[in-house]
């Protein structure tokens, strides 16, 4: 992917993010695509009453922005860096361009969107008929991109507030789960949360 991106005319050299950097704010105008090549971004939305929830943690191959392509004029979620991260501004026009003239990247694409849309829809399933206890392994698992085989076993620094927004908890809950974990061998946390695959128990659990 990113090798198209990047011989794509329109498309400009990476932009470098700080964490903790705001790339773009709900409401913002939304006229372009973008593309993380590396680092860790949170995308979150605000509600009428100023309560906030995460709704993705993306990391390098992810698209975000994408919703211009389905003619969003403003953005409807927050993008904030959660660890350093290097982003593509892919204009409109030519991440529509490079659809219709490159097929092999058009069939990446359409695949990456339907994995994303099946995530969504297991994050749903999983908001509504799991624990919050089942919810955070999920959510750790995920940051991790466990694979079955070998999951990239640090995790981007993260806080518990984090977590708690990302499983509709609170943070007193995550805090326990969390050493409930440590306890049991299944992460490593001493400032930096470490992951071990048969934290899946969890998840895998009836």
């Amino acid at each position: 992917m990113a090798a198209y991106l990047g011989a794509a005319g329109g498309a400009r050299e990476p932009v470098q993010y700080r964490r903790g950097a705001v790339i773009f704010s709900q409401g913002d105008p939304s006229h372009d695509v973008r593309y993380l090549r590396k680092g860790t971004i949170k995308l979150s939305v605000l509600s009428s009453v100023g309560r906030e929830a995460v709704v993705a943690m993306l990391g390098p191959g992810d698209f975000f922005g994408e919703g211009a392509l389905a003619g969003q004029s403003i953005r409807i979620e927050t993008a904030t860096v959660v660890a350093a991260a290097s982003v593509l501004v892919i204009p409109k026009d030519t991440m529509v361009r490079l659809l219709h003239e490159e097929p092999t990247f058009s069939d990446r694409f359409i695949s990456y969107m339907l994995a994303r849309n099946i995530r969504i829809e297991a994050d749903l399933v999983d908001q509504l008929f799991n624990s919050s206890e089942k919810r955070l392994a999920r959510a750790l698992l995920l940051l991790a991109r466990y694979s079955g085989t070998n999951p990239q076993r640090a995790l981007p620094k993260i806080s518990q507030e984090t977590l708690a927004e990302m499983i509709g908890s609170t943070r007193s809950r995550v805090n326990f789960f969390m050493n409930k974990f440590r306890r049991l061998g299944l992460i490593e946390y001493d400032g930096e949360i470490r992951i071990n695959s048969s934290l899946l128990s969890i998840v895998l659990h009836d």
